[in-house]
């Protein structure tokens, strides 16, 4: 599928310069990282140029290109060519197949308004970040530091799976009436989240595109009532089953309404389910988060009705779990091996542990010493330990990273002489690994703290990781239990 797709990155030349001598620029590393991102996701390599306004960009070029990706930033507007461009390739899709083709990238913030017009409805990949302290939004420019984890890689890989998504919707259908699909692919309604659940939203859209599901709605919600109704009922229709995430925030409220867009998905999709004029059965899955922290009134409020009214319990299932047994649940009702043998993907660089369990210790160069002893105890125990990488270039290393979190069985982070915001991080990844073509469950994840080091378990609470305190020593009973109850 890949191999005959061609992929354009639109770039203006002033959102490419190198911020130093030696260094690419921001749209050259995207290019670089993208790349290696789809290679992850469909398994083998795509054809993926990036072009400037400075090059030859021809009619030819354009229609050839199955995906265009334009990098807005407040340069783009005043580049005639790259609008020029942007408009020749919508003239020449078919109507309403803009989603399929055109994947926007905000560089740095800009309103609907700001934006090509042809590009204003699309669903955006927002790579730039806030300042927590300031407020203001930032470029990246550090692809490696804490604040690209978040609001770059992570986005990153939605992006690549969603042009895995679009190119197979455009490589799945054909002209020639007597030749079948692989496959009829169902349909699931994955509702909108408040932006606290956003990070385990995509977690859970990622792997059921992984599994051959469409995933629905695929595109930014209208902020009018009206709009925003009509759109959620026609998705609904096309759906066997709707997902609902609940977390502490009751959500945005669109325009002309009293509820939230996630209070209104969940009415609606009872109202569907409920229909005894509905053409087929909608079942529903409600995920409410066991770590509700600073919720509203009206949210306690929210939550208590889902619980406890009948009308809204029809056709659902209501849990209160971590979200790794919501998935759990998700699987046994929705994903089969059938579907994804034949949507042949989930394989790829996964390789199979015939000797036991592996275990992935995550520890800092700086941590080496004192994490052998570790290690050592782990293998003693007959696991297969997976080492970090630390030697080749930055992206070899975070290609060998991404490789390891689709391989582990257990992980251990060592928390030793990095800080506390490195430590996030590698849990972050670890909530990451589905998206990078994991599909095995993983079986437990703990910190071990080295000497010297407090760790308050409150920071951890949301992360669903254990806590190993090796203040004063190696914990070997500790260690030992939380692996023996692992296995």
């Amino acid at each position: 599928m890949a191999v005959d797709s061609e992929i354009l990155i639109l770039c203006t030349s002033k959102d490419n310069e190198p911020l130093n001598e030696g260094d690419k620029g921001w749209g050259s590393s995207f290019q670089q990282f993208l790349d290696l991102m789809l290679y992850q996701v469909l398994g083998e390599k795509a054809s993926v140029r990036l072009v400037t306004e400075n090059d030859d960009i021809s009619s030819t070029e354009l229609k050839k290109a199955d995906i265009l990706i334009p990098i807005l930033s407040s340069h783009f507007n005043d580049t005639g060519k790259c609008l020029d461009a942007i408009e020749e390739y919508h003239s020449n899709l078919k109507k309403g197949k803009a989603a399929n083709h055109l994947f926007k990238v905000l560089k740095s913030p800009l309103r609907t308004e700001e934006q090509p017009s042809k590009l204003r409805d699309l669903l955006g990949y927002e790579l730039y970040y806030v300042d927590e302290e300031t407020g203001d939004n930032q470029e990246i420019v550090d692809f490696f530091g804490p604040d690209a984890e978040k609001n770059y890689w992570m986005k990153l890989v939605d992006l690549a799976y969603d042009i895995h998504e679009s190119l197979y919707d455009l490589t799945g259908s054909t002209d020639e009436k007597d030749v079948k699909p692989l496959f009829s692919r169902k349909s699931v309604y994955l509702a909108e989240t408040s932006h606290d659940l956003v990070i385990q939203r995509n977690i859970i859209r990622r792997e059921l595109q992984r599994h051959g599901y469409k995933v629905l709605p695929d595109h930014t919600l209208p902020n009018t009532l009206e709009e925003l109704e009509e759109t959620i009922k026609t998705e609904l229709a096309e759906c066997d089953m709707s997902i609902h995430l609940i977390g502490s925030s009751y959500g945005d409220i669109p325009t002309g309404s009293e509820r939230s867009i996630v209070d209104l998905q969940n009415k609606i999709a009872s109202d569907v389910s409920g229909s005894n004029g509905s053409s087929k059965d909608l079942s529903r899955l409600i995920w409410i988060s066991p770590d509700l922290k600073n919720t509203s009134e009206r949210q306690k409020t929210f939550i208590e009705n889902i619980k406890r009214d009948i009308s809204s319990l029809e056709g659902a299932e209501i849990l209160q779990t971590p979200l790794e047994d919501f998935k759990n649940i998700i699987r046994e009702e929705l994903i089969e091996v059938s579907a994804e043998k034949k949507f042949n993907i989930g394989d790829k660089g996964v390789t199979e542990d015939k000797s036991g369990k592996s275990v992935y210790v995550v520890y800092d160069l700086i941590d080496k010493k004192e994490v052998t002893p570790l290690i050592k105890f782990v293998e003693k125990m007959g696991f297969e330990v997976i080492h970090p990488a630390f030697e080749g270039e930055l992206l070899d290393l975070r290609q060998q990273h991404i490789q390891n979190l689709v391989n582990f069985d257990l992980s251990v982070i060592f928390y030793g002489k990095v800080n506390l915001q490195w430590v996030r991080m590698k849990l972050l990844d670890l909530l990451k690994a589905p998206g990078f073509g994991r599909k095995k469950p993983i079986l437990g994840r703990a910190i071990i703290s080295g000497k010297d080091i407090t760790i308050d378990n409150k920071v951890f609470d949301s992360y669903d990781v254990e806590i190993i305190d090796g203040n004063e020593k190696l914990p070997l009973d500790d260690i030992k239990e939380f692996f023996e109850t692992k296995k």
